[in-house]
């Protein structure tokens, strides 16, 4: 694409592919100058099944964005999730060799890089790692350790694990279509970035991203990420259910589902009946609105108690660990009618709908159809991808002003040894990603 500010958020998904390029505006908002969406082939349950069926969606949703961009697209920032998606919490340490220098960013890419000696199962890999609290010389809740003085230096971390073949598949079908991988980032982590505010995230809050094929949870406090979950159940399952109680086709169940389906059985009553076109000549078949919404709540409400049973896994009864905010519902699965009622139901909480409607410039050509919770993974991975390239701008600055000074320096003070000492500044998950990029360009050869 152009040296212009644009960052394209892939989102691999089990029922749809979107392919979507945007840049900030000069207000701070995303200006969405194309969208493609196609239908998702060959993924379930959020892991590619079918690497040839995966590309080909992946293509025709490129095609459409690219129409729209009117220039190719060369990069993307993918999101990844899947069933084979786990986190756990972890605690540690490093001992500084000089307690009376601060501490700066080489202290705690030391420390992260300690977390990833970690022995996971077999054929996982660590995606991200993320800190929480941090603690100088056993002095806790610290939030920020750069600057200050210490000579042990601790943390907490959660750490998000996945399954190395999974990704490799994504990373094979982004490539065969043609594609860079930027970035990639967990898809719980880009919606969030897309329906939450900060003020949500400081409170306490609970993200539910329902997709086709899994609901992602991620849970907020203090402004920092305390827990992911994978459930491998979405809305597919949903319209599996009505298919089979209604014994009609999967079309016409997700037909049903999307325009007279309803979370909430009392909202029906025994007499409302919709007709279903008979195949090939045969009779229309008619279905009780009331039936349908019996079906539809039944295997909602088994999500949100796995939901639940996430959050009460965090730990929200202790007075630390309140989620004032409540629950956040996006994704495709956020549209089913009374949806937001039941959770509040079963769970007891607050709950509302996430759009990403707040981040979007209203100079968008389809500013209405974008601001669907369907779009909240997309949008924020266009999000994540122009926040990265922002700040590798930085970064490249703050690298080029720092060559400069050492040019201009007499020299004196700084050895050759000392200053090969200084450790890179990529981050582990870029290591991680080009990793792969080696192990597909290898594989090709």
């Amino acid at each position: 694409m152009s040296e212009e500010k644009l960052a394209v958020g892939l989102d691999i998904g089990t029922t749809k592919i979107v392919a979507m390029v945007g840049r900030t505006n000069e207000h701070g908002k995303l200006e969405v100058i194309a969208y493609g969406k196609a239908h998702s082939l060959g993924v379930h349950r959020g892991v590619v099944t079918n690497i040839v069926q995966t590309r080909e969606s992946i293509q025709a949703a490129l095609e459409l964005a690219e129409q729209q961009a009117e220039e190719p697209i060369e990069q993307v920032t993918v999101g990844i999730a899947g069933q084979h998606i786990r986190s756990l919490q972890h605690s540690d340490y490093i001992t500084r060799s000089d307690p009376d220098e601060v501490i700066e960013d080489a202290d705690i890419e030391s420390l992260k890089q300690n977390v990833h000696k970690l022995v996971m199962l077999p054929g996982e890999e660590i995606i991200h790692v993320l800190p929480q609290e941090y603690k100088i010389d056993g002095q806790a809740d610290t939030r920020e350790p750069r600057g200050m003085y210490g000579g042990r230096l601790e943390a907490n971390f959660h750490i998000v694990v996945g399954q190395v073949a999974s990704i490799k598949n994504i990373f094979r079908c982004v490539k065969d279509a043609g594609l860079k991988v930027a970035d990639i980032t967990l898809e719980p982590l880009a919606s969030a970035e897309a329906v939450l505010s900060q003020e949500e995230k400081e409170a306490g809050v609970v993200l539910v991203d329902i997709g086709g094929g899994t609901t992602d949870v991620a849970i907020f406090k203090d402004g920092i990420i305390r827990h992911t979950a994978v459930i491998p159940f979405g809305g597919n399952v949903i319209t599996d259910d009505i298919k089979e109680g209604c014994s009609i086709i999967e079309k016409q169940a997700e037909l049903l589902k999307i325009k007279f389906g309803s979370a909430w059985p009392g909202e029906n009553k025994e007499n409302e009946i919709v007709s279903i076109p008979g195949l090939r000549g045969r009779e229309p078949k008619e279905i009780s609105l009331k039936n349908l919404s019996r079906i539809i709540h039944a295997r909602v409400v088994e999500i949100i108690e796995q939901v639940y049973g996430e959050i009460k896994s965090y730990g929200f009864n202790e007075p630390s660990k309140k989620l004032i905010a409540g629950i956040v519902l996006t994704g495709g699965g956020a549209n089913l009618k009374h949806i937001k009622q039941l959770v509040e139901y079963v769970t007891g909480m607050d709950t509302r709908i996430g759009y990403p409607n707040e981040h979007l410039a209203h100079q968008n050509a389809h500013v209405e159809e974008l601001s669907s919770p369907l779009y909240a993974t997309a949008v924020g991975l266009v999000l994540k991808g122009l926040q990265e390239h922002s700040e590798k701008v930085i970064s490249d600055t703050d690298e080029t002003g720092q060559e400069e000074t050492e040019e201009h320096s007499s020299g004196e003070g700084t050895t050759e040894e000392e200053r090969e000492a200084v450790p890179e500044r990529s981050s582990f998950f870029e290591k991680f990603v080009d990793r792969m990029k080696t192990f597909l360009d290898d594989d090709t050869q």
